[in-house]
């Protein structure tokens, strides 16, 4: 892809998180970086860019919208890499994978849509591995730091001859709030399954994501729902742990890493994860809310997405998409996640991930800004098709992140 026309083309930069993501590769980009901007809008583009400043002055502007099949296919034949902001993925995402797919160019998106991830892999996923398209799915805060964690614990175990990885859980603290776009990919979902109740398996099933169910590691059932004491999972851990909200997404993208890689993770590679509820004397309580308001959302929306007036009354009450909080409330937010692992000799690891910055925005944009850098500039495993951000960018994303200020440490327990 030598002679592409540019390195990076950020699809959706007119976007809150579009714009975060633009903002980011700015400072981030290497000198001479062939960049550019892409979205419906040309006045809106041209806008975003001014706000951008003199070093992207230069950035060529791109008018593309998600249902112009046409005008996708020019945009990935121009271009190393696509990175992706605009979701819901399910609902305007396929054209531009299918665009990737035939031109072999690289792409990385945000989504948390596991339907969305099956539909690229049924569709394109074979055509991907034929042009040596990487199109890399969830490269935010969902599903970076859960793929990164284990991957960088499989190799730790390597490196110290310590057996495979089994009973491994990840316990998730954070500040921030849930962004409009991962509640409006949530009703995409719901919606779509209340047309196609078959669809539901994508959700439910463990193993929905896997390059071959029949290669899994048979470890009996694995739920997303949690309520248990922290110290059940690791005797420094107090408190009380929940489900924790994007589990259910992250979980199956770490174990298609595992299978993408040859389920070398091992035969009985079980993983969960949860989020603390905290450790005051109220922190039963807080957790059994949780976990319980969790289940009781995801019932409604799937209730009310049925019919019309359901999803009326959704578009009333819920966060737009497109919408964010302020700078001073995106850079106080932060993320601390510990994975917890037990490998088949009995050595005990933990991995910390943790950064600055609200979850589903700031750090997010940056998640999603480097993915896109190493793509286009780093060297990566031969590995194409539909792959995830551990199978696609391991070792080379974790190095740029650590540059780019994430904590990422693997200690022997």
């Amino acid at each position: 892809m030598a002679d592409r026309e540019f390195d990076l083309v950020l699809f959706g930069a007119t976007g809150f998180v579009g714009k975060l993501t633009a903002d980011y590769l700015v400072a981030a980009a290497p000198q001479g970086a062939r960049i550019a901007l892409a979205g419906r809008s040309p006045e809106k583009l041209t806008a975003v860019r001014d706000e951008l400043g003199p070093a992207a002055a230069d950035w060529p502007l791109l008018v593309a919208d998600s249902s112009d099949q046409a005008a996708l296919d020019s945009l990935a034949a121009r271009t190393t890499v696509v990175v992706t902001t605009v979701g819901p993925y399910l609902r305007y995402g396929l054209a531009l994978v299918q665009a990737c797919a035939q031109a072999g160019t690289h792409y990385a998106d945000l989504t948390g849509e596991p339907l969305f991830i099956r539909e690229c892999i049924d569709r394109y996923g074979e055509q991907a591995a034929a042009t040596g398209a990487k199109i890399v799915n969830s490269c935010g805060y969902d599903s970076i730091p859960s793929d990164l964690s284990v991957y960088q614990l499989y190799r730790r175990t390597v490196a110290d001859n310590t057996g495979e990885l089994e009973d491994t859980t990840l316990v998730a603290w954070l500040k921030g709030g849930v962004s409009g776009g991962t509640i409006d990919s949530g009703r995409a979902m719901m919606e779509a399954i209340a047309a196609d109740p078959s669809k539901g398996s994508v959700l439910s099933h463990p193993y929905s994501l896997s390059p071959d169910k029949s290669m899994e590691p048979d470890v009996g059932r694995q739920s997303d729902q949690a309520l248990a004491r922290a110290s059940t999972i690791d005797p420094s851990l107090d408190g009380w742990v929940a489900t924790f909200i994007m589990a259910q997404h992250n979980t199956k993208i770490v174990r298609r890493t595992n299978g993408l890689l040859g389920w070398v993770y091992g035969k009985n590679f079980r993983y969960r994860e949860v989020m603390s509820a905290g450790s005051s004397p109220a922190a039963p309580l807080v957790a059994a809310g949780m976990a319980g308001g969790i289940v009781a959302t995801m019932a409604a929306g799937a209730v009310l997405s049925r019919v019309a007036a359901g999803r009326r009354l959704l578009d009333r009450v819920l966060p737009k998409p497109g919408t964010g909080p302020s700078e001073k409330a995106r850079r106080s937010g932060w993320f601390t996640m510990k994975t917890f692992a037990h490998t088949s000799s009995g050595a005990k690891y933990v991995c910390t991930f943790a950064g600055q910055g609200d979850p589903g925005y700031q750090a997010t944009s940056m998640l999603l800004g480097e993915s896109g850098l190493c793509l286009a500039f780093d060297e990566l495993p031969p590995l194409a098709g539909i792959l995830t951000p551990a199978s696609a960018m391991g070792d080379a994303l974790t190095e740029r992140l650590r540059k780019a200020g994430i904590t990422i440490d693997v200690e022997r327990a």
